[in-house]
């Protein structure tokens, strides 16, 4: 899916290119655990595997992320989220991602390794 040109489906209303974009190729990383949980979201939005094995804690990184490129996402709603802020080094997202077919709501914890932000694990 080329989203290059559209808005960002992580919901910020910024361009892709400019949001999850730069996330994705490498150009920036991550500075909160929420715009992580953003980014990861878009990632199976435009089905970037790498990304998201890239940002999965070493601890708890399966071998595949599970991208099913027959998923159509429709949106993410942040609930809540818990610390994960510029300065901390753990923080809990809570989220509903849409798709056609069904919603995921999860909890997920987050924290830094190596000095970035990854996935931990559901809660």
């Amino acid at each position: 899916m080329c989203v290059n040109n559209k808005l960002c489906p992580c919901g910020t209303g910024q361009s892709y290119v400019d949001c999850c974009g730069a996330l994705h190729s490498g150009a920036r990383t991550a500075a909160t655990a929420e715009q992580l949980m953003r980014s990861r979201y878009s990632a199976f939005v435009v089905s970037d595997e790498d990304y998201l094995l890239r940002t999965w804690a070493a601890k708890h990184r399966p071998a595949s992320a599970g991208i099913d490129a027959t998923d159509r996402w429709l949106k993410l709603e942040i609930l809540a989220t818990e610390n994960g802020g510029l300065l901390q080094n753990e923080g809990v997202v809570e989220f509903r991602a849409h798709y056609v077919g069904g919603v995921v709501h999860e909890r997920s914890r987050f924290i830094r390794e190596n000095g970035q932000w990854v996935y931990a694990e559901a809660l």
